[in-house]
């Protein structure tokens, strides 16, 4: 993992133009970035993580300049967003209701979601191959207080709800305590977040044979603030660091396809 200059730094940077590249963007474009590992990891004043790699090769071959706003809970990012306050977000999914004000990038990489328990505990429940099957044994789960997690989970989340089986948490390294402490036996949430956090907190966890979601995931961009031909040019930079393999060795390194 790479941490990129101080946020200082950023703030005042202007990412270097591709040697073939025009100017996609017209102004910079602000992102309020979030903790949260492996996809951005915060050390102090310092930056760096999968996405936020990513997004810095694309946006560097878009000929665009990236200013890093201080880090905000994603509650408050998407309201600065939704004000049109910010330009950018990142690993977004892409929805009717969003795209009424937003423009979306085409995808970057791919985010799996999955379903995670101890060892003692992945005998009993390799058999729960279904949100149903965890609300039939009354098996609780652990799941992120906010985000898209697939249809299979937004279908059976007011069941599971309802029958008082969904213990909410605001960050990974919460879910992993709550799970190391007893309060329910299965962890909803992203694969490499999940292993990424199980690893420091030195907590062996198991990957149910069970896949809740996995989706493309986009830059999404204000139509407010970024034109819809300035995201046609982020999508050829995106088209061209694929081609060259750029985008797929950042992946690579953080364990991703």
């Amino acid at each position: 993992m790479r941490l990129a200059p101080t946020l200082t730094a950023m703030l005042l940077a202007t990412a270097a133009l591709a040697p073939a590249a025009q100017a996609a963007c017209s102004r910079p474009l602000h992102l309020n970035a979030e903790h949260w590992p492996p996809y951005t990891i915060i050390a102090g004043n310092q930056i760096g993580g999968l996405d936020i790699e990513l997004v810095q090769a694309i946006l560097k071959e878009a000929g665009c300049t990236i200013v890093f706003e201080p880090a905000l809970p994603v509650a408050r990012r998407l309201s600065l967003f939704n004000q049109g306050k910010t330009d950018l977000m990142m690993a977004a999914s892409s929805t009717p209701e969003r795209r009424q004000q937003a423009w979306f990038s085409q995808p970057y990489r791919f985010e799996e979601v999955g379903l995670f328990t101890l060892p003692e505990h992945a005998a009993r429940l390799r058999q729960s191959f279904s949100f149903e099957a965890l609300l039939a044994q009354r098996e609780s789960v652990l799941v992120p207080r906010l985000g898209w997690y697939g249809a299979q989970y937004a279908a059976a989340e007011p069941k599971l709800r309802a029958a008082g089986l969904l213990h909410e948490f605001s960050s990974f390294s919460q879910g992993i305590k709550m799970l190391a402490a007893g309060r329910a036996h299965v962890l909803m949430g992203d694969d490499a977040a999940v292993h990424y956090q199980a690893r420091l907190e030195n907590l062996p966890v198991v990957h149910l044979p069970f896949t809740a979601a996995r989706a493309p995931v986009h830059l999404m961009f204000n139509k407010e603030s970024v034109s819809q031909a300035e995201v046609a040019s982020i999508d050829a930079a995106i088209t061209r660091l694929e081609r060259r393999g750029t985008l797929e060795a950042i992946r690579r390194r953080y364990g991703q396809q």
